[in-house]
């Protein structure tokens, strides 16, 4: 499944880069749902075989080779501390993070929705800690309250080299 740019992404003044509108891939982690801008998606995918990585975190779920690609893959359900089931649904969300390639896995993606910058308030600042940091902001769909994930802190800068590391050892095996 890919993910196409919105048509019109420019702000009313006409500015590139300033878009008032936002596409946003919405989808669910344990019970939690979740989004994230589609411009930092490449493609979502049925998860393939799993190379496991040795002494990786416990949320690093292993490696994917996708198009002659090591792909490093981060269990959400284990980075947010939520039960890990294996279902018809689940998917790798492939997704660009500093320049680099990394799989997101997920137990659903449901759909892609459109939203206009008034709609995304800030993170509720009553978040502390660390994992507070994952989120940049909430929207409600449908009644319900759904986080916004900031793709570039879901791993600190040690993690980030870790993934580096994972990537250039499986690439050489």
């Amino acid at each position: 499944m890919s993910l196409a740019a919105p048509a019109n992404h420019h702000a009313a003044t006409g500015k590139p880069g300033s878009r008032q509108e936002i596409q946003l891939a919405c989808f669910r982690v344990g019970g939690e749902m979740y989004a994230l801008d589609i411009m930092k998606i490449r493609e979502i995918i049925k998860p393939q075989k799993m190379t496991p990585v040795p002494k990786a975190p416990v949320f690093i779920e292993g490696v994917i080779n996708l198009r002659g690609a090591v792909i490093p893959v981060v269990d959400l359900r284990r980075r947010f501390s939520q039960a890990v089931e294996n279902q018809k649904k689940t998917r790798v969300i492939i997704c660009s993070l500093s320049g680099k390639i990394i799989g997101l896995m997920v137990d659903e993606v449901t759909e892609v929705r459109t939203f206009t910058r008034r709609e995304i308030q800030p993170a509720p600042q009553y978040m502390k800690g660390r994992d507070a940091d994952f989120f940049i902001g909430v929207c409600r769909v449908r009644g319900d309250l759904m986080m916004i994930l900031d793709i570039e802190r879901i791993l600190s800068s040690e993690e980030k080299i870790d993934i580096e590391q994972i990537r250039q050892a499986k690439s050489l095996s």
